[in-house]
């Protein structure tokens, strides 16, 4: 009886401890910064139009961070902009930063008209957007590291 209490005790302190170490990088990796920084359209068409959506991204912890997907939500002016996921492969430096890219199809002449609109003006004044998401991280044992942000930004006159 005494072995196997022994072994019940070894098997409790090894699941602790690895539900601990799981858990630990959450509170040890802090969350990269990220801003929209250009909207801008790469074609246009009828039924649909591409946008390429830049981003500058900020890495706060002293080692760099191995990116392997990003899920992204964009709002412009409160309306849904853009949402999915893309698998990626970029490294954030080590208190750094760096840029990101992601092409979007959207229909905005029969999803979201008031978007038009929106993107429209955009080219005159400054845009509300508010970002959230999340990126994969290509370290074992490492969380998703979510991120949100608003801010604000000019859309480039030469997109519609």
């Amino acid at each position: 009886m005494t072995k196997m209490l022994v072994a019940r005790v070894q098997i409790a302190l090894l699941i602790s401890c690895m539900t601990a170490c799981a858990s630990m990088p959450e509170s040890l990796i802090g969350t990269p910064s990220v801003n929209l920084s250009n909207v801008q359209v790469v074609g246009l068409g009828f039924k649909s139009q591409t946008f390429l959506l830049s981003f500058d991204v900020a890495n706060p912890n002293p080692f760099p961070l191995p990116v392997s997907n990003i899920g992204y939500g964009v709002r412009l002016d409160g309306q849904r902009f853009a949402s999915g996921e893309t698998i990626c492969d970029f490294t954030i430096p080590a208190d750094g930063d760096t840029s990101f890219a992601i092409s979007v199809d959207l229909n905005l002449l029969k999803t979201a008209p008031q978007l038009l609109a929106i993107v429209r003006d955009g080219t005159r004044r400054e845009v509300a957007y508010e970002l959230d998401g999340r990126f994969g991280i290509d370290i074992p044992l490492t969380p998703t590291l979510k991120y949100r942000n608003s801010g604000k930004i000019q859309l480039n006159s030469d997109m519609l």
